[in-house]
């Protein structure tokens, strides 16, 4: 079967040459890299970049944001998708059906400079949002400056821009499910709640599962950085710093490649530490795993 190999062939060369040959500079986080003598020239610091971050006054800050973020937008982002594409499946007009997938999925194909751009205009001081909340009588909030908005506004954006793509994931995972089984469900008495918790559900598991894995894997690498770095104000510094915000400004502004090397191995060890337990969890518990 050379042929699939062959297929297999231009893949696998593009991760070995973008993903894999760079993790050889990771070991800058290892030394007091300077750009000029380069890593043989530069100083072996051993662990000091990882203690100077353990040990500095943004470390609790900053995980902890990068946490809370994550937490939340698993917990509102991740079921979401999922009632919707029961939904969908759910509607008996197919025309309504139709229109709700194409709604949902067009802001899937907006660039996240746009989003953001459209955030910033929809909640600023003098913009349609705080018009309203005037109109009805309340004083307007200042959702981009107040650090307690920022959560809210960088959630409620990423259901709006994901919520389609994500819903697709699961209308073909039910495209899977065998309708013989809604059919003896409903011989046997079941209702249209009932065949949803007891057919729809456990059919797009091993769906839920992968995604969820995945997810879990990433709640101290898949923030997404270039959107808070767009919300990113000095008022709500303090809420929307995360890990890697503090990378960007160690590493690209501030020129501490060493120190930002380090705090981004920190993130991806932790991060596989994750997606391997939640792997090993969910096959113990549901029989559904990446590997």
């Amino acid at each position: 079967n050379y042929q699939l190999y062959l297929l297999l062939l231009p893949g696998l060369l593009w991760y070995l040459a973008f993903a894999y040959r760079p993790m050889t500079g990771l070991r800058i986080a290892f030394y007091d890299y300077n750009i000029f003598k380069g890593i043989a020239g530069s100083k072996f610091v051993g662990f000091k970049n990882f203690i100077d971050f353990l040990t500095g006054r943004d470390f609790i800050r900053v995980f902890k944001n990068t946490i809370m973020i994550s937490f939340w937008q698993i917990v509102v982002c991740f079921p979401v998708p999922i009632l919707l594409a029961v939904a969908v499946t759910e509607m008996k007009n197919k025309i309504v059906s139709k229109f709700t997938q194409m709604a949902t999925l067009l802001p899937s194909f907006v660039s996240v400079v746009v989003v953001c751009g459209m955030v910033k205009e929809l909640l600023a001081a003098e913009g349609p949002v705080n018009k309203l909340i005037h109109m009805f009588g309340a004083d307007k909030i200042a959702f981009m400056s107040e650090p307690g908005w920022f959560d809210f506004v960088y959630i409620a954006s990423g259901v709006w821009q994901a919520l389609g793509w994500g819903t697709i994931l699961y209308l073909a995972a039910m495209t899977g499910i065998n309708t013989e089984l809604y059919e003896a469900a409903s011989m046997d008495g079941a209702g249209r709640f009932q065949q949803v918790i007891h057919v729809t559900i456990p059919g797009i598991m091993p769906t839920i599962m992968t995604l969820l894995i995945m997810d879990i894997g990433g709640i101290v690498t898949s923030s997404n950085m270039q959107k808070i770095l767009l919300l990113y104000n000095p008022l709500n510094q303090q809420r929307a710093d995360i890990i890697g915000t503090l990378v960007y400004r160690m590493g690209i502004t501030g020129g501490n490649f060493s120190y930002a090397a380090a705090v981004g191995l920190f993130e991806g060890v932790i991060g596989l530490i994750l997606v391997t337990s939640a792997n090993f969890l969910s096959k113990k518990f549901t029989e559904t795993s990446l590997w």
